[in-house]
Parts: C-alpha cells; structure tokens; sequence
C-alpha cells in the first residue's frame, strides 16, 4: 500500500472546549477504507482561529501551530512508510502507537540491542566476559548493516520482526556477507538472546525465531585421535617457537584449561594435596565456575621446563591466541595431521581422548572442565570407536562370567 492510501487530518474536539473556547486539536489517522485511529497532538486552539483543519491567520502563534501539525503528518507517513516496508497490513494503531511511543511501538529493535549492550557492559568482569561483548556489538552491527541494505532503513520497530525478517537477515548474512554457517549460528543466537530479553520485559510477545533452524555447518572431528597426540608429542619441529607452542598447546590436551584461562594462570593456583597429587584450582574466566584438576605427569614437567619464565608469577609464558593458532596450523602440517588445528583442540582431547576414553565419568570431567551443566560436557565429549571397543570387549567378559547357554 502506497502512501495514497494513507490520510492525515486534523479536528477540533469542541465538547472539551475551555472557558476561553480554546479547543484541543485532534489528528484523525486513515489506512485505506477500514483503518482509523485518532489521537491528541496535545495543542489547542480558540474555535474562531481554526479552519479547513488548520490554524487560521498570519500570527506566530498560527504558524507554530501549523508547523506541528505538518511535522506530526510527515512524522505519521514516515513511519507508515518504515513498517511497511518490511511488511503488509500496517494498520492506522500500529503507526499511531509508534509515533505517540505507546505500547508496543515505544521500543525499536536497534535501540534496544544498544540498551542491551550498555547493560552488559556493566556486568564484564562480574558474570561476562568483555570477549562476549564483543561478540554482541558484532552482531549488532549486523543487524544494523541488513537493515540499510534490507529495507534501508534506520531502525525499525519490535513489531516489525517476523519470521520473514529472520529469513531475509539469514539469507543475507548468508550469500551478501558470505559468512559461515557456525557464525551465522552464533549471529542469530545473539539475536535470539535479545529478543528473548524483549518478550521478557513485554515489549513484544510473538517469537520470531519460531521455526527458524539456521544451517549447520558438516560436523567436524574437534580432537585429536591419540595417534596424531603422539606425532605432535614425538616429531621434530626445529624451531624454539613451534616447540613452545607445541608444550603450551600439550598443557591443555592433558589438563582441559582453555587459553583464556590457562594464560591467567598464576602460582597461586598451583597446590600440592596431602597424597603428594599437584593441583591447579581456579575458576573459569567465562563463567565463574570453580575447577580443580589433578595434574598428570606431562604438564607437570612442562611447568617444570619453564618454571620461572613467565612474567607477573605467571606459571606459563602464553604467546597470544592468534600467534599461537597460526603456529599450530604450521605444526600440523608437519605432522601429517590434515585438518585445521586451533588451541582449542586441547580441550576437547583433554574431554575425549584423555579422560572419558580412559574410563573418567562424564560427572567428574564436567567438575574438572568448569561446566555448570553436565549437557555442556556432551558437547566436548564424544566416545571414540576404542572406546566403544574396549567397553564392548568388557560387558561380553562381564556377561560371559554372569550367563552361559549350551547351544
């Protein structure tokens, strides 16, 4: 519908007429033959200086008043012209509650993902981490890029999304940005999470998202297989670098600590338990949940290879994320291991090969990784066709001692 089919007009309310016969100023607001809705423009005007729907005369006064009207018009076909854009059926409410900021219209989605990460802003260092804030700007600044290339457009109101925008927003990011599935994923989550916070506080009650299933990228193997551990542990690299990053890298395959929180590591979080176990106990920097992990014999000795190499009573000399992924990627090439290799691998081989192919209960990895969750540890965890073989190669023992039949 085009803007022809929307009328604005303006009334004197004369059965509220003051002593003075100042009458309050009506708009009447038409969307094709069926949709009304009026409102107060919160003015008034004396009876004998209004005409044709506007005010009359040449006075100051008179020309203040008929500039707001015109503003509040322009306003209304404006904002018509906004949500109808990105869908049909706009009715004469909608575009009154939105320019009064009433009810549903009062929240557009931009400003409220804004509001959302200056509230989370507050809460980095406390339960958030500033590299989910990150992520968070990010995502809002993709949705801010659809919508100009979309719909070219601003902002729009809450009561503008609908699935067919979820569509649109994944398409785009899809074939205009040409991401990748995973992060097309963790784009519409965070979009996701924000609009969840909006139907929490009321603003909107219809969920988007209903549904919606983005792609998912072919899944792929996280850890490493304990034949490529060994090549990394036993090939000659040649270079100091490649050799520090292999040890920093090994640190996490055998004790599930992620670089964020292995790089934070300190001395202090290093305790040796009455049975002569060495213990690293700390909490994750993501979430704040406490772990503690028993050290096995190599990270011991990598703690001893460059004890007091570290600065700021570090336990470890941490080379950043990027520096170390790049060197990784070089090592295994060397290796022969042919897919791509990043940190965190190692704890994914720390959940998999290490632990729960060697009998560890899922409940205690999840108490050594940090989870909050068991259903966070299934995520890590994935049983190796050994360990299935070696499972099976027990309950037939097992059964074979408990059963017998005579065939």
């Amino acid at each position: 519908m085009n803007q022809a089919n929307v009328k604005v007009s303006f009334y004197l309310k004369k059965s509220e007429a003051d002593a003075g016969g100042n009458c309050p100023v009506m708009a009447k607001l038409n969307i094709g033959k069926y949709s009304e809705a009026a409102f107060s423009v919160k003015m008034k005007v004396p009876q004998s200086r209004w005409a044709s729907g506007r005010a009359s005369g040449k006075s100051v006064a008179a020309k203040e008043i008929n500039n707001k009207l015109d503003e509040i018009r322009a306003m209304a076909l404006g904002i018509y012209t906004d949500l109808s854009a990105i869908r049909d059926g706009v009715t004469a409410d909608e575009v009154k509650n939105q320019l009064l900021g009433m009810a549903c219209g009062q929240e557009t989605l931009l400003s409220y993902f804004r509001q959302f990460i200056s509230n989370f802003e507050k809460r980095v260092g406390v339960n958030r981490t500033e590299g989910s804030l990150r992520a968070y700007r990010n995502a809002c600044n993709h949705v801010e890029r659809f919508l100009q290339w979309q719909y070219k457009l601003s902002d729009i109101p809450f009561t503008a999304l609908d699935r067919s925008f979820i569509d649109k927003y994944d398409l785009y990011l899809r074939t205009e940005r040409n991401l990748a599935p995973r992060t097309i994923i963790n784009l519409t989550v965070q979009l996701k999470t924000v609009v969840g916070e909006a139907i929490a506080d009321g603003i909107i009650t219809t969920y988007p998202f209903t549904g919606y299933e983005a792609m998912r990228p072919k899944a792929e193997q996280k850890y490493l297989t304990a034949e490529e551990l060994q090549r990394i542990m036993t090939t000659p690299l040649h270079r100091r670098t490649l050799y520090h990053t292999r040890d920093m890298f090994l640190f996490s395959c055998y004790t599930g600590i992620p670089y964020g929180d292995m790089r934070l590591l300190t001395k202090d979080n290093l305790s040796l338990a009455e049975d002569g176990t060495w213990w690293i106990k700390s909490a994750r920097q993501k979430t704040k949940v406490e772990f503690e992990i028993p050290l096995l014999d190599l990270p011991l000795q990598i703690l001893e290879k460059y004890r007091d190499s570290a600065p700021d009573d570090k336990l470890l000399p941490m080379y950043c994320n990027s520096t170390l992924n790049l060197y990784l990627k070089k090592i295994a090439r060397i290796c022969n291991i042919n897919r791509p290799l990043v940190f965190h691998a190692g704890r994914h081989t720390y959940a998999t090969e290490i632990t729960l192919s060697h009998g560890v209960p899922l409940e205690t990895v999840s108490k050594m990784l940090g989870h909050s969750r068991i259903e966070t540890t299934e995520i890590y965890a994935k049983v190796t066709d050994d360990k299935i073989s070696t499972d099976t190669r027990i309950l037939n023992r097992k059964i074979s001692e408990r059963f017998s039949v005579v065939i």
